[in-house]
């Protein structure tokens, strides 16, 4: 990164308060941008300040949020910049990988294959729908008949399912056959829904479990109570109602939000909860993604409208270290002296959510 484009973005950071939220995320991407952003690996780092040891580890999955993230903002501002950064990415990503897509987890390649995807439909750029392809391809291989089917989590352990898998895969494939129109892919994202709906939601509240068969003992994991599992779920039926028009899919969606509602968050703030750093920082990010997802799809929900609204703006004012324009793993409190990528990228997914559905109209009466 250039000494010019440090200096702007250090006017951006300290730049004062703006009203929208587009504004708002504007900042927080500048944020992220400057205490994350390592221009010699092509990568953000992993943690904020980074140590000695801080990108000793490839949280290859942290990194596809990252990807995805500057979709988010490329998507807003088709700002040339970003849609560098994003080419950046893609050759950070594939040398820190070895020169190839795949890894041991499922999950991990979903995730990088709905960024790539999306980064695809945003730019045209062929590289990025062939890397899309090329991770499709190995993940559908994660699928078996083990705990009567579903895609497993990982490739040493095919006999355990759980939603981090399987509803991403939903979420891609119904994507998948939304851009390119091929009907093996509607098939695949209904057959991967109709698992995870039998076997991993509470089917008397709509509640998602985490997984099944983790210690080889057919056990579901119901006291694991992630909003990752919630939000995923809720992306998979939004995906599969706009690639088909089936209410039912809706419908499943609106359930789960709901109960994310009652089990998750304060009935006193209407705040989801700190889920700690590291991988869970990445989780209420991911939820209110795909919160937000139904909200547009349905501007009727109005409760999760409102979670969302609470958050962000507690998030703004409270979970923001003003200065660094870095956020905290509880959106109620300021941030640690240092915070892992993960929490950052969460942060800013909100504010991007939020800028979308100022955008849509949707907050206009908030």
């Amino acid at each position: 990164m250039g000494n010019e484009h440090k200096e702007t973005m250090d006017a951006q950071v300290s730049a004062p308060i703006t009203e929208t939220w587009a504004e708002r995320a504007d900042l927080a991407q500048a944020g992220l941008m400057k205490q994350y952003w390592n221009s010699k690996r092509n990568l953000f780092d992993n943690l904020s300040p980074c140590n000695d040891l801080c990108n000793e580890k490839f949280h290859y999955w942290w990194q596809a949020h990252g990807v995805d993230t500057l979709v988010d903002v490329y998507v807003r501002t088709e700002d040339s910049e970003v849609k560098g950064y994003l080419a950046n990415m893609y050759q950070g990503m594939l040398e820190r990988n070895g020169g190839a897509w795949p890894n041991d987890f499922y999950d991990d390649m979903e995730w990088l294959a709905i960024a790539w995807l999306r980064a695809y439909e945003a730019t045209g750029d062929e590289q990025y729908k062939q890397a899309t392809l090329l991770l499709w391809e190995d993940i559908k291989t994660g699928w078996n008949e083990e705990q009567g089917g579903g895609i497993a989590w990982r490739k040493p352990q095919l006999d355990y399912k759980n939603t981090p898998a399987n509803a991403p895969a939903v979420i891609l494939a119904a994507r998948l056959y939304r851009q390119f129109g091929q009907a093996e892919d509607l098939i695949w994202a209904k057959k991967i829904y109709d698992w995870q709906k039998a076997n991993l939601v509470d089917p008397e509240s709509g509640f998602v479990w985490d997984g099944k068969n983790r210690e080889g003992d057919g056990k579901i994991d119901k006291s694991w109570e992630f909003s990752y599992c919630q939000g995923v779920y809720i992306g998979a039926g939004v995906e599969l109602y706009r690639a088909t028009g089936e209410r039912s899919y809706l419908d499943d969606a609106v359930r789960t939000a709901q109960a994310s509602k009652a089990r998750l968050t304060s009935p006193i703030t209407g705040m989801l909860p700190s889920e700690s750093n590291g991988d869970g920082g990445l989780f209420k990010g991911i939820f209110v993604r795909y919160l937000a997802e139904l909200v547009q799809i349905d501007p009727s929900q109005e409760e999760s409208l409102a979670l969302l609204v609470t958050n962000a703006n507690s998030l703004w004012s409270y979970g923001r270290d003003e200065q660094r324009v870095m956020f905290s793993k509880s959106w109620a409190t300021s941030p640690e002296p240092a915070e892992d990528l993960s929490v950052n990228l969460s942060g800013v997914m909100l504010l991007e959510r939020m800028a979308v559905l100022e955008k849509n109209g949707l907050l206009s009466q908030r």
